[in-house]
């Protein structure tokens, strides 16, 4: 079943042409994309970016043009022009120049104003109460839900806008007039080259071409960290073996019972050596006893003789006195 471009909206339109052609240049573009990134250069930013833009001009013209005379032939039958892929290539790049920049901008000041809206929102003392987790998940539910409606507001916009361009090109296109089986054949005769063999060596001889230009740019062929880059060594833990940590415990658990059993002998082997040494302390102390009594004994006579040689003395004394007196 086919569309006629005055029944058919320009959205579905851009996005039937625009989709296709997305996807076609893909893949070349990556190519490209690991040569910038082997040569140092990051694809998204400064020269990187500046190269990329250049090597896709050819590519972008080739996909615009597959993806458009195939939606002119398949959906629209009608005859595409010769410079179809060049036309809506330059104009959709006018289109992109113009309308990628004020859409950043609305997009950066709706998310800006969605957030403060949805921080106003969650100071309800209702939301306030809520967790810290229910609080973030409504938070970003509030202010993305709104800042992704205006992007697929945007995303409709460019694809309005550029489905127009390709319907000011079907509008000057004329009518194909071979029936649908016709329309196919044709559309696959397009997509076959005239020359395949041609083709073949031309395809093979780019690849060659992009897998030295590879290979060359890389620094090294292993990946490697750099000098200055020292990262200390780390020592992987081996696998947890179950079977093993049960042995080594129950190896531990058989060396401490044998530990407590030697503390248990020494405990008890001191405690009889510490009794046998009360025994003997109080047997010394009942020998000790006796020879305490004999000594007082062997004392009193000493002391009686002491007492007779100083009486003794006493009257030599006296004596001495009378005989002077005389």
């Amino acid at each position: 079943m086919t569309d006629q471009p005055s029944n058919t909206s320009s959205v579905k339109l851009g996005l039937a042409v625009a989709w296709p052609f997305f996807w076609i240049g893909v893949p070349a573009k990556i190519a490209f994309v690991l040569l910038l990134l082997a040569a140092g250069l990051h694809p998204w930013e400064g020269a990187g970016l500046a190269i990329l833009l250049l090597l896709s001009i050819p590519i972008d013209i080739w996909a615009m043009g597959v993806s458009a005379r195939t939606v002119f032939l398949e959906r629209l039958r009608l005859h595409p022009p010769d410079s179809l892929g060049l036309t809506l290539w330059w104009q959709g790049a006018l289109l992109n120049i113009l309308y990628l920049p004020l859409a950043y901008v609305i997009e950066g000041y709706a998310k800006e104003g969605a957030k403060a809206v949805a921080a106003s929102i969650m100071e309800i003392g209702v939301i306030k109460g809520l967790g810290v987790a229910e609080r973030i998940s409504i938070e970003l539910t509030l202010w993305g839900s709104a800042a992704t409606v205006v992007l697929i507001v945007l995303v409709l916009g460019w694809l309005f806008l550029f489905g127009w361009i390709v319907r000011r090109q079907a509008s000057s296109a004329r009518v194909e007039e071979a029936s649908y089986q016709g329309l196919v054949r044709q559309w696959d005769l397009m997509r076959v080259p005239a020359d395949q063999s041609l083709l073949l060596t031309v395809f093979t001889a780019a690849g060659v071409l992009l897998v030295i230009l590879l290979w060359s740019l890389m620094p090294v062929t292993t990946p490697h960290p750099h000098e200055q880059y020292k990262k200390e060594a780390v020592k992987v833990e081996p696998p947890f073996k179950p079977a093993e940590a049960l042995q080594k415990t129950e190896k531990l658990i058989a060396q401490a019972e044998v530990a407590v059993q030697a503390l248990e002998e020494k405990a008890q082997e001191e405690a009889k050596v510490k009794a046998k040494g009360k025994a003997k302390g109080k047997d010394k102390g009942n020998e000790k006893a006796p020879g305490k009594g004999t000594a007082g004994a062997n004392a009193q006579p000493a002391g009686g003789d002491a007492k007779a040689v100083s009486g003794q003395a006493d009257q030599r004394a006296a004596q001495g006195a009378g005989g002077q007196k005389r």
